[in-house]
């Protein structure tokens, strides 16, 4: 469960600070703090347990296209390049690290209003490499590409996107919850919906999908703040 506190600078080095909060016969509990400029711009508490026996359910995989019948992110920017300006058009037709194929995409250029869902499905480019092949590091790639889209989710009742002029965005809490084991190197369903917008913030929840099984939940708060736009 990380709490984002303050922007990183990504020209200085991070100090990450760990204490050991508890060390039980099933479960191991840690506190982690990300210091930079002497000052912490990141908390997060995490529990580590081994996979045990036990009572087993998950709700119902949501019905959707399968990848390869949908077009990539890469092919869906290509389309849309008319709307991006200029002074934007390179960062914003950049390859991200993962493959994405979005399930219900928006132009964030011109978006409008509608349901608070969002679903798409994400791999990693390559295969893992053997010698690193470890759920750890697939867990830390799921980590990475969770944040992908998941705050917007929220924003689109309100016919806004990331890209939206009036509007500040940033993660406020991000919480993981690995149910199962999976693979990021083989294609995963992320379906996310937001269930409130209030007081400049949204709620919004996320279900990795693999093989029909449920493998991953996430949470996220996001700040969603309106601005003033000056008068041009």
């Amino acid at each position: 469960h990380a709490y984002f506190l303050f922007g990183g600078d990504v020209n200085a080095p991070i100090i990450y600070e760990v204490d050991r909060i508890r060390d039980g016969r099933s479960f191991v509990s840690r506190q982690v703090r990300a210091i930079q400029h002497g000052k912490t711009i990141f908390m997060c508490m995490v529990s580590f347990a081994d996979n045990e026996e036990g009572l087993n359910y998950q709700i119902g995989e949501p019905e959707y296209p399968a990848p390869e019948s949908l077009k990539s992110e890469a092919e869906l920017k290509k389309m849309m390049v008319e709307f991006v300006p200029e002074n934007v058009r390179a960062s914003f037709m950049r390859d991200r690290h993962v493959e994405i194929r979005p399930i219900n995409p928006q132009n964030p250029y011109q978006p409008q209003p509608e349901a608070p869902v969002y679903a798409h499905y994400i791999r990693t480019h390559d295969r893992i490499a053997i010698e690193v092949d470890e759920i750890s590091l697939h867990q830390a790639i799921a980590a990475f590409y969770s944040d992908f889209t998941l705050m917007t989710t929220a924003l689109r009742p309100h016919g806004l996107s990331y890209l939206s002029p009036s509007l500040q965005c940033a993660s406020i809490d991000h919480a993981m919850y690995f149910h199962k084991p999976f693979r990021v190197d083989d294609w995963m369903l992320y379906d996310m919906d937001a269930t409130v917008s209030a007081s400049s913030r949204g709620l919004n929840f996320g279900r990795m999908w693999q093989n029909g099984e449920l493998v991953c939940s996430t949470t996220q708060e996001g700040l969603i703040r309106l601005r003033e736009i000056e008068a041009q």
